[in-house]
């Protein structure tokens, strides 16, 4: 059976490096220890797997596609520090308690159980240590990206499909982690990778049709006609400058991603 990534295909990973300072916040909020194991659910292509594994951590990276589990092993053939194991979220391969923590980024959103999927993952968690670590974004911040003027049906699609900070809560704490910190991220000008709203400071990057195919909302959830509109108006915009006015009404100060830390209670 096909996953979403599988369809979006290998370019998906040309805009899909890590970024340093997202890898770095990962890593201060896992309070990775060296040598213990951590396992990053939904890993893709493996590019936070790997950038995790350089603070001395043993990296296990799971994801359904193997397609992209392909990708990932040809990246750092033969490294003791990692593993990667085909397996769906809500099967994971492994015993009880045996991770020091897990991280997901940018994935919980094709989740078809969350509170199955949590639950799972707390459950190969160390019980006394062991934490979730989730990059993502709310609805509520994606209502706010400037690309719905230009890609309305595509960012309403998208902003269907992500799980309200609420229900993510619920299933956390539903899963035995209800100890639960978050962390507003907004795009940095430095950014390193390629996600949906990475083009928020940089419009030119949306008139690239490489970088949008490795965007999932551009690749699974977009029709072509209004790709093709948008990108139109938007190429206008940047062209007679009004582009600068669209990005400023957008301003706003809660994030446009979301660290959430889960944990147990002491």
């Amino acid at each position: 059976m096909k996953t979403p990534y599988d369809r979006i295909g290998i370019g998906y990973d040309a805009t899909r490096q890590a970024d340093r300072w997202i890898v770095s916040r990962l890593a201060r909020k896992l309070r990775i220890e060296p040598s213990e194991r951590y396992l990053d659910v939904a890993c893709g292509t493996g590019n936070y797997t790997i950038a995790l594994a350089s603070y001395g951590a043993h990296m296990t990276g799971v994801d359904a596609s193997r397609e992209m589990l392909d990708a990932a092993r040809a990246k750092a053939p033969g490294s003791a520090q990692l593993e990667w194991r085909l397996a769906g979220v809500e099967a994971l391969p492994y015993a009880t308690g045996i991770f020091a923590g897990a991280v997901c980024t940018m994935a919980i959103h094709h989740f078809e159980d969350l509170a199955g999927a949590f639950r799972e993952v707390s459950r190969v968690l160390d019980p006394a240590t062991g934490r979730l670590v989730i990059f993502t974004s709310t609805p509520e911040q994606m209502n706010r990206y400037w690309l719905g003027r230009y890609f309305p049906t595509m960012m309403q699609r998208s902003v269907q499909r992500m799980p309200s900070f609420e229900s993510v809560v619920a299933a956390l704490k539903a899963a035995g982690l209800p100890e639960i910190d978050t962390e507003l991220y907004s795009v940095k000008p430095d950014l390193e990778v390629g996600f949906l709203y990475s083009g928020k400071l940089w419009p030119t990057r949306y008139l690239d049709a490489g970088i949008r195919a490795g965007m999932s909302s551009f690749a699974a959830l977009a029709d072509d006609a209004e790709i093709e509109a948008g990108v139109s108006a938007l190429a206008d915009d940047i062209e007679s400058g009004r582009i600068a006015d669209v990005i400023g009404n957008a301003h706003h100060n809660d994030g446009d991603y979301l660290f959430i830390c889960a944990r147990r209670g002491c």
